[in-house]
């Protein structure tokens, strides 16, 4: 906090000690008017943008629609905020969840959390920005964006390998155009079933490569 010049160092801390508490929920959305008491957004402006800049949190921002250009197609108020560090966000929990996470046990919906802090934050040190979907009766949603040389490509992380029915729906239906393919992490081997392409997690850090070599090689 004694770097926070300029700012209030209270309003800062009240927003880093708050991620876990949305990371929690099923959207995952960061919401500044409930980390207190008649909070309002403009008295946190620069909060959120000072952690980021500071390397501490990746904010994921929410697309209006799933389609190129991604920089051009999102809504800066909508959001949500992971850890830089995963070891931070697992020291945030009590003591009882963190020997849970030992013993792979008790995270219920957490468990998609940690996940998606992971690969989120792999796809930062990749030079990827933080994007995701989610539509107006929550029927769609993904995780993740990323894009090759032609298309937008949805990067779904299943923390138990469940069904994938947004990331289905996203490739078939005529209306997203900009979508052909797809990712999917989760504790399976490498595979391609005509739709997308399963990768185990470990695997996340070298999506770039993969993204790179996929446009040199024009398939």
């Amino acid at each position: 906090m004694k770097y926070a010049k300029g700012l209030d160092k209270a309003k800062i801390k009240n927003v880093y000690t708050h991620i876990p508490v949305f990371l929690a929920k099923e959207n995952k959305r960061y919401q500044i008017t409930k980390v207190a008491s008649g909070a309002r957004n403009r008295e946190y402006i620069g909060t959120v943008d000072w952690l980021k800049d500071a390397g501490i949190v990746n904010v994921c921002y929410r697309l209006d629609l799933p389609e190129l250009p991604l920089k051009g197609n999102y809504n800066p108020t909508e959001y949500k905020i992971y850890y830089r560090d995963t070891g931070l966000l697992i020291a945030s929990l009590d003591e009882e969840a963190q020997v849970d996470l030992r013993q792979n046990k008790n995270f219920n919906t957490y468990k998609g959390a940690i996940y998606e802090n992971i690969v989120g934050d792999m796809l930062v040190k990749q030079g990827y920005e933080l994007f995701y979907y989610r539509n107006e009766k929550a029927t769609v949603e993904m995780d993740f964006f990323i894009r090759d040389a032609d298309s937008l490509v949805p990067v779904e992380v299943k923390a138990k390998g469940s069904a994938t029915a947004s990331l289905k729906n996203l490739i078939e239906k005529e209306k997203y155009a900009d979508i052909h393919y797809g990712i999917k992490l989760c504790a399976k081997n490498v595979g391609f079933n005509g739709k997308f392409y399963t990768f185990p997690y470990f695997c996340t850090f070298m999506l770039k490569r993969y993204m790179l070599d996929r446009i040199s090689s024009g398939k």
